[in-house]
């Protein structure tokens, strides 16, 4: 359960969304702010790992001989040393805790910034952002197996990569999102 750069408007989003329908939270500004606090705190998430695994690349890259003289698997060697990076590059490894980290940092950022007041117990929103982004993150397979059969429905075939192809797939994406409620 990743998160890419593509999909961070959208969970961000959805986080506003979210606390907006729990009934717990007031949002003093509105959606949008309220988004926008979140995508900053996500992308600064993906940024580090981002980061992380360009630099266990490299070092896979300046190693790559001894590498493969020692018949080592690439792929368990990039996660020992990813493991092992992690904590200099602050990236949390483990899922459930990274996402509850994130939710924590939005929490506290959208309590700083004044843009949410609310009268329960801060876990209870610290989990409806937590719910909001593994919930997103779940559905998110069958949101994209629904947009590629309306692509492959399509008597104009699209081919995947061209400019095209990926202006219809954000569209049909984003209707996916609003038929589900998550825009």
């Amino acid at each position: 359960m990743k998160i890419s750069l593509k999909t961070i408007p959208h969970i961000s989003n959805k986080i506003s969304i979210d606390l907006a329908k729990s009934g717990a939270v007031t949002l003093t500004r509105g959606l949008e702010p309220v988004a926008h606090e979140a995508e900053k705190i996500l992308q600064e998430s993906v940024k580090k790992e981002m980061a992380l695994e360009e630099k266990v690349n490299e070092y896979l890259e300046e190693n790559e001989e001894e590498i493969e003289f020692m018949l080592a698997d690439e792929r368990q060697l990039f996660f020992m040393i990813k493991k092992k990076l992690a904590p200099e590059f602050d990236v949390i490894l483990d899922y459930e805790e990274r996402f509850s980290d994130i939710a924590h940092k939005v929490l506290d950022e959208l309590y700083e910034e004044d843009l949410i007041h609310f009268d329960v117990n801060e876990n209870r929103v610290k989990n409806i952002i937590f719910n909001a982004i593994t919930s997103f993150l779940a559905d998110t397979s069958e949101i994209e197996d629904a947009v590629m059969e309306k692509i492959r429905s399509y008597k104009r075939k699209f081919i995947p990569g061209t400019d095209e192809f990926e202006i219809l797939y954000e569209k049909l994406y984003r209707e996916e999102l609003s038929k589900r409620g998550m825009e």
